[in-house]
């Protein structure tokens, strides 16, 4: 072993500070032993180059497989996504197709019986011209009350026509929602898997 001291001068020391020859040498060999010691209790922590680098290699390819697992478990979790996507906007499509179709089938039944309701009225002008109506205040009331029937009837089919917009409405918040809910897992995993990757 390399001693990074002089034996021989802290001997003269030590003779020259009252000690003799042979406790001089006695407590110098004491310190070599305590020396040797400290030294191999230290180099049972430490490691070598080689092993260092060994145990670097492991850690290097046990980090290369968790890239890999990490890459695969990303694709595998975006494609799902990407189909659930995929899937929205199918059933959002036939929820857009079924409204589109409610609300023209509400129009024309709204529009048949507003003409009904003409044709109703027609017929009613014509009855009362034919019984010839002496008082026209009588012919006021009776237009007043026609009229107030199709307020009523425009009033029922603004009415029908403002559900059914609320709902189509209703409809596209939820699934923007439910998309916007979706985007932010993809972000919270993707972030998730990159804090572990870092």
């Amino acid at each position: 072993r390399r001693l990074y001291f002089d034996t021989h001068a802290l001997v003269c020391l030590l003779e020259e500070n009252g000690f003799t020859t042979q406790q001089s040498e006695v407590i110098v060999s004491v310190l070599v032993k305590i020396m040797n010691t400290n030294v191999d209790m230290i180099y049972k922590d430490m490691v070598t180059k080689v092993q260092q680098e060994i145990a670097l290699q492991q850690v290097m390819s046990h980090i290369g497989g968790v890239k890999k697992d990490m890459i695969i478990l990303e694709k595998s979790e975006f494609s799902a996504l990407r189909s659930e996507n995929e899937k929205i906007k199918l059933e959002l499509q036939q929820i857009k197709k079924q409204v589109t179709d409610e609300i023209t089938k509400v129009r024309a039944d709204n529009k048949l019986n507003l003409n009904l309701e003409k044709s109703r009225v027609k017929e009613l002008v014509s009855l009362v011209t034919s019984r010839n109506i002496s008082t026209l205040g009588d012919l006021q009331i009776w237009h007043a009350q026609q009229d107030r029937a199709l307020t009523q009837t425009d009033r029922k089919i603004d009415t029908e026509v403002a559900d059914l917009k609320t709902m189509l409405e209703s409809h596209k918040l939820d699934n923007i929602k439910y998309l916007a809910g979706s985007v932010f897992t993809c972000l919270t995993v993707a972030l998730g898997f990159y804090r572990l990757w870092i």
